[in-house]
């Protein structure tokens, strides 16, 4: 195995944690709830925003992961 090979498969296994950690950091920043027909939004924002970043870092790796695998 070449060594871009190899580092093009650990960006790929990074991107896939980062993304995991960002959908669920958006996931458990977000809650709804109802109280006498009400829905009462009680997420925390800054929260939402730095899983959205790790969702956004979890691209750049993957697709620099199947760029480095690309390559000849």
């Amino acid at each position: 195995m070449k060594t871009s090979q190899i580092i093009g498969i650990l960006l790929i296994i990074g991107g896939l944690y980062l993304g995991y950690m960002g959908i669920t950091k958006v996931s458990n920043n977000s809650a709804e709830v109802k109280v006498l027909g009400l829905e009462i939004d009680a997420s925390n924002e800054s929260g939402k925003e730095t899983g959205y970043l790790y969702l956004g870092g979890a691209l750049l790796l993957i697709v620099g992961g199947v760029y480095s695998l690309k390559q000849k």
